[in-house]
């Protein structure tokens, strides 16, 4: 396959600061589709590190560099590219608009400091865009909105201005207007709805009541107040950007060095020592302790494990160990596929990225963004430290991957290769989670949507040459005894020689849910050898997990052993465990035997205006409501009881019913039986 990447790099060298107060970290943010790739061309082609920008259609772009987003045109990672502007280092972290890809936008935000709203001139705001903006209001991220696109043949500018504004609040405010081949600053306009926007965000209280008396208020007061209250994350610009013409980039780089925070502005996350105390003081000092995080990692045959870090303290310089955490388990529990660990490793290169280009770096100081070759038990989320002094940043909140898929290698040559693929893929995206199901004995990748899963299985076969093939999944049914019965079990094989004889008689009766297994001995007269009895159960045991009609594993029912009969010379351990598992198998035969489905709690968050729509749907799922929960001023949380079967692809389903808008979770709650009707359909 031909190497796409672009090459028309201008100056092309990475920019190099030895301050924390000369970086700008931006990640760009916003719906597919909406330019945010493009965007990035057309900065770097601004800042002159590249002559000429490349395009999504022909696969050229700096930051889709990947076999999957060349062909599928789209952004599916996140991609990392750094320009010079005004003596300021920008940090541009490209991240998908797919909702199946959140895990790179989370990523993206950890490595931030603050954001840009990516909107099409063309198009609309999304119902996660607007989520994701009340998100990084609540914790107070500076932003800006760029409308893209103008140059589109359905461009409306005040449309999407207006539809910005109705998403995102009344202190989103443009700074500029298109005009023609370029852009009116407002500002220099004396247009009052931006002044006025200004001086209300202005920590001089009397500016007010000066301007409504009338008073000409100077531009470098405004300008000076804008750019504080961007920082402070209370007023947020909008800036009008043609990438194709290259309209606009010059005022957008001016907010981003201007406006926009450095990093010693922003609050570094929570740090623990390994043993989870927090550990206070930690600041952006080059001269700090080391404390940095693997905000992606990637893997390749060829190239090794490269690891983008964001160093939050202290400076990184080659050829120094490092100690490196990873202690998802602590912070979130068991329920995910990478486990804790502590270690010491040896810093390899270090450089900075442009897209996949690596450029060479002497060390990176606290509040830069960096790759790091050759990290092998790094993975993303991990924290670096001094290896005196381990510290752990708890790893940023990760939504759960709610789509499984069953996988099977397509032959057995396959099978250590797809065992090596997954575990590498797993290291690199927290928001996959591998299950062995030691019930269904089925390989399930839980994934976060069907474009997330075709990522993960294009990452297989093209990254690891691995052929697999998607199953059908098995859910992991139980089966139970509907009433009372009675078995005779015969293992007799006397045909010369040394044979094999056993008998025993059993009564099966249910037990109630949660109820497990109970064996009972009621045999008199050594009809059952003693010896022989604990042979029974084992045998009715492995019956059990056999199970005794669909094949799913048998619980809740008491057997009691009620008579037998031995061979002094012929009976054995092993015949008796074959009689009682035939004598399990003759009681499912003479009665009615149950299929037990598991019943997830689901609970779903959906805006107040599909409620019904969303109730409606769980009903028809044979979900049993629970109950509603207000929350917020729109937004209702929709509880109920679901089988498991009725849900296996309910993450596209609610993205289809609410266009995005909606988010659930799933948590087991039990067993229950299965309607007769549905266990017909599974046969």
């Amino acid at each position: 396959m031909a190497d796409k990447t672009n090459t028309s790099q201008g100056t092309g060298a990475a920019p190099a600061v030895d301050s924390p107060a000369a970086i700008r970290n931006v990640v760009l943010v916003g719906p597919s589709g909406a330019g945010k790739t493009t965007l990035v061309e057309a900065l770097l082609v601004a800042s002159g590190v590249l002559n000429r920008p490349g395009t999504v259609l022909d696969g050229t772009t700096v930051c889709d560099f990947d076999d999957a987003e060349i062909r599928q045109q789209r952004s599916v990672g996140l991609s990392l590219a750094s320009l010079p502007s005004d003596g300021v280092k920008v940090n541009l972290i490209d991240t998908p608009g797919y909702a199946d890809f959140v895990g790179e936008l989370r990523a993206g935000l950890r490595a931030a400091d603050c954001a840009l709203f990516v909107v099409a001139a063309n198009e609309g705001v999304d119902e996660p865009t607007r989520a994701l903006w009340q998100e990084c209001d609540e914790v107070g991220m500076p932003r800006a909105v760029v409308i893209t696109k103008l140059d589109h043949a359905r461009a409306n500018y005040e449309n999407a201005l207006a539809t910005a504004r109705a998403a995102f609040g009344d202190k989103v405010l443009p700074l500029y207007r298109p005009d023609g081949d370029g852009l009116i600053s407002l500002l220099s306009q004396s247009d009052e709805a931006l002044i006025e926007g200004i001086i209300e965000e202005s920590e001089d209280e009397s500016l007010m009541d000066r301007y409504l008396g009338g008073e000409e208020i100077d531009r470098k007061v405004l300008i000076d107040d804008l750019e504080r209250a961007v920082a402070r994350g209370s007023f947020f610009p909008v800036i009008p950007v043609c990438s194709g013409s290259g309209v606009g980039t010059a005022e957008l780089l001016e907010v981003i060095t201007s406006a926009f925070p450095s990093p010693p502005e922003h609050p570094i996350p929570d740090v623990f020592n390994p043993h989870g105390v927090p550990r206070k003081g930690i600041t952006c000092d080059t001269g700090g302790p080391l404390l940095a995080e693997v905000v992606k990692t990637t893997s390749d045959p060829y190239v090794g494990r490269v690891s983008l870090v964001r160093v939050f303290s202290g400076t990184i310089r080659p050829d120094t160990t490092v100690h490196v955490s990873g202690h998802f388990t602590s912070f979130f529990g068991e329920h995910n596929s990478h486990q804790d660990h502590d270690e010491d490793e040896r810093i390899g290169t270090l450089s900075f990225p442009l897209g996949k280009t690596q450029r060479p770096a002497g060390q990176v100081v606290a509040g830069d963004l960096c790759a790091i070759g050759r990290l092998t038990r790094a993975e993303t989320g991990d924290t670096l430290s001094d290896k005196a002094e381990p510290l752990l940043l708890k790893p940023w909140s990760m939504p759960e991957p709610l789509l499984p898929i069953a996988v099977q290698a397509h032959a057995k040559t396959d099978e250590d290769k797809l065992g090596i693929g997954l575990q590498r893929l797993a290291a690199e995206d927290p928001t996959l989670r591998i299950e062995q199901n030691p019930e269904t004995h089925q390989i399930v990748l839980w994934c976060m949507g069907e474009a997330h899963s075709d990522v993960v299985l294009d990452a297989l076969a093209n990254r690891y040459g691995v052929t697999v093939d998607t199953v059908e999944l098995r859910v992991p049914l139980r089966e139970t005894f509907g009433g009372a019965a009675k078995g005779h079990g015969r293992h007799v094989k006397q045909s010369g020689g040394h044979g094999q004889y056993a008998v025993c008689d059993i009564a099966v009766e249910p037990l109630p849910e949660g109820g497990g297994f109970e064996f009972v001995d009621k045999v008199v007269g050594g009809a059952v050898p003693r010896q022989f009895i604990p042979s029974v159960e084992k045998g009715v045991r492995a019956q059990m997990e056999k199970g005794v009609g669909a094949g799913y594993p048998m619980v809740d029912i008491r057997v009691t052993l009620l008579d037998g009969k031995a061979h002094s010379v012929d009976s054995s351990d092993m015949a008796f465990q074959m009689a009682g598992g035939l004598a399990l198998r003759e009681a499912a035969a003479a009665s009615r035997v149950a299929m037990l489905e598991p019943v997830d709690l689901v609970s779903v968050l959906v805006p107040d205006e599909l409620v019904g729509a969303v109730m409606s749907d769980l009903s028809g799922r044979r979900g049993r409501l629970l109950g509603t929960d207000k929350i917020g001023d729109n937004r209702t949380l929709v509880k109920a009881e679901v089988p498991q079967v009725e849900i296996t692809r309910y993450t596209i389903d609610l993205r289809s019913l609410s266009h995005g808008a909606a988010s659930f979770t799933r948590h087991f709650s039990r067993y229950e039986a299965m309607p007769e009707s549905v266990v017909a359909k599974l046969k």
